[in-house]
C-alpha cells in the first residue's frame, strides 16, 4: 500500500464496503438487533477487530472488545497452536458462532478488506513493526506497551502512523482510569501544594530465574510454535524452552521491569504536567546486574534519578507498585491495586476517590474505538506514548552504561554521549522493520 489515506475515509472505506455485502446476501426475516433496533448497533456499523498475540494479556484486551457493543471480532493470530484454539473458542463462544477465523500469520489478518483495527499484543520485539505493518494495511491498531525497544523505533512509529493516517493508542490504560484522574485533578487543584517530586515504583522484577543459560533444544514444528517468527526482528539464538518463556528478561526479546511498566505511570506524570512532549533533561542511577553469562540480563534491581528542566524530580525504583505525589504541603500515593492514600488527613479531606484499579480498562479501549469514528487522535496517541516511553528508555540506557547523561528532548539526543547515542537504534533482523 502507498500514499496516504484520508483519515475521514479510512473507517468509512471498510464499512461502506460491509454494508453492500450484508445488503447483497440480506436473509428476507431479521432479528431486531440484527437490523439495529431496540439500541443495537447493525452489523454494518460495528468496527471489525482482530487480535495479534493471544497470551493472557491480550485475552484481557480482547475481552474488553467483546463487551463493546459496536465491535465485532472476526479473527486472531498466534504463533502457539494452543493459544489461537483458545483464542478463538473465546470469541466463538462470546458469539454462539463458529465465524472467528485463527491464524499464526499477521499477513492473512492484514490482507483481509473486512477487518478495520487490530489488538497487538504479542512480545515487546515485535510491538512497532507489527503497528507499522497494521498502518500501512490501513488498519487503525491498540498496542500493548511498550510499544518499543528503543527510542528510533519509537520515533519511526510516530511518523509511519502520521503517514498513512491511521489511529493508534498505546495500550497504556492508567491514562482513561477515573481514579488517576481524580489524582491528577486533586494536584492540579492545589491540595498538596507545589508538587516538588514524583515517585514511580514498578515492583520487584518478575519471573527472574538464576543459572539460566537457555540450553539449545530442538525446535517444535512450527505449526505448534513458530519460534523463528517469534523472535521476529531480535537476534538469532537456538531454541530453548526457557529462551521462550523468561523472553522479558533479555535484551534482545524485551526491555526489562523500567520500559514494562515505566510508560504507564509516566504517561500518568507528563499528563499531570500538561507537557505529554516534554522529557527530563538529567539522568542518574543505580543498579544490580545479574548476568551470569545466560539470558538474565536486564537489571534486577534498580534506582533511578531524573529532572525535568523546570526543576520536578522524577524518580524510579523498584519499590511496591504505584506513584507517589510529594508536594510542599503533603502527598498523594497512588497504589497500581486501586487504593489512593495522602497525608496530612486533609489532602483527600471532602473528597471520594474513586477505584483506580489498573484492571480497569473499558473506558481507554471506548476512547480508541470513537477516535476510529472520528479519526482524532486518542488520549495515548503516537506522540505522547512515544515520549513517555523514551524517559522510560533513557533511564534504561542510563543504567546498562553506569554514568550520568543529559538528555535534549527537542532534538531527541544524549549531549556529548555517542555511545549512548549508538544505543537510541539497533539493527533489526531482516524483513522485519519498522
Amino acid at each position: 500500500m502507498s500514499g496516504t489515506l484520508v483519515p475521514d475515509m479510512a473507517l468509512a472505506r471498510h464499512t461502506t464496503r460491509r454494508t453492500f455485502a450484508k445488503a447483497a446476501a440480506a436473509p428476507l426475516v431479521v432479528s431486531a438487533s440484527t437490523l439495529g433496533l431496540g439500541g443495537a448497533t447493525p452489523p454494518s456499523d460495528r468496527i471489525a477487530v482482530a487480535g495479534i498475540g493471544m497470551g493472557s494479556r491480550n485475552r484481557r484486551n480482547i475481552q474488553e472488545f467483546l463487551d463493546q457493543e459496536d465491535v465485532r471480532v472476526r479473527a486472531v493470530c498466534d504463533l502457539f497452536a494452543d493459544r489461537r484454539a483458545s483464542a478463538k473458542q473465546l470469541v466463538d463462544a462470546h458469539y454462539g458462532d463458529a465465524d472467528c477465523a485463527g491464524t499464526r500469520f499477521h499477513e492473512e489478518v492484514f490482507e483481509r478488506d473486512d477487518i478495520d483495527a487490530v489488538v497487538i499484543g504479542t512480545g515487546d520485539r515485535w510491538h512497532a513493526v507489527m503497528s507499522s505493518l497494521a498502518a500501512q494495511a490501513g488498519k487503525d491498531a491498540y498496542c500493548e506497551k511498550p510499544f518499543c525497544l528503543t527510542i528510533a523505533e519509537g520515533r519511526q512509529l510516530v511518523e509511519v502512523t502520521r503517514q498513512y493516517g491511521t489511529v493508534w493508542q498505546c495500550g497504556t490504560q492508567r491514562r482513561s482510569n477515573p481514579g488517576y484522574e481524580f489524582v491528577v485533578n486533586a494536584i492540579h487543584g492545589g491540595r498538596i501544594g507545589r508538587l516538588h517530586t514524583v515517585r514511580l515504583s514498578f515492583g520487584a522484577t518478575g519471573g527472574w530465574k538464576r543459572n539460566s543459560f537457555a540450553v539449545p533444544e530442538s525446535e517444535p514444528d512450527p505449526e505448534v510454535f513458530d519460534y523463528d517468527r517469534w523472535l521476529g526482528q531480535a537476534p538469532w539464538a537456538p531454541y530453548s524452552a526457557d529462551r521462550v518463556r523468561y523472553w522479558r528478561l533479555n535484551w534482545d526479546t524485551g526491555a526489562g521491569g523500567v520500559a514494562d511498566m515505566g510508560p504507564h505511570f509516566i504517561e500518568t506524570v507528563q499528563w499531570l504536567r500538561g507537557k505529554p512532549l516534554d522529557a527530563p533533561v538529567e539522568y542518574e542511577g543505580e543498579a544490580e546486574f545479574r548476568d551470569e553469562g545466560g539470558i538474565n540480563n536486564i537489571p534486577y534491581w534498580y534506582e533511578i534519578r531524573t529532572r525535568y528542566k523546570d526543576g520536578l524530580r522524577l524518580n524510579m525504583d523498584t519499590g511496591r507498585k504505584g506513584l507517589m505525589f510529594v508536594g510542599d504541603e503533603g502527598w498523594i500515593f497512588l497504589s497500581d491495586t486501586g487504593g489512593i492514600d495522602a497525608k496530612p488527613d486533609s489532602v483527600l479531606s471532602g473528597l471520594e476517590p474513586p477505584d483506580a484499579n489498573y484492571n480497569i480498562q473499558g473506558p481507554h479501549v471506548r476512547d480508541f474505538l470513537t477516535c476510529m469514528r472520528s479519526r482524532r487522535q486518542p488520549a495515548s496517541n503516537p506522540e505522547a506514548a512515544h515520549r513517555a516511553h523514551t524517559i522510560a528508555h533513557c533511564a534504561n540506557i542510563c543504567l546498562r552504561l553506569g554514568r550520568n547523561m543529559r538528555w535534549d528532548p527537542a532534538v531527541e539526543r544524549f549531549e556529548g554521549d555517542a555511545e549512548a547515542n549508538n544505543m537510541l537504534y539497533r539493527t533489526m533482523r531482516a524483513p522485519w522493520r519498522v
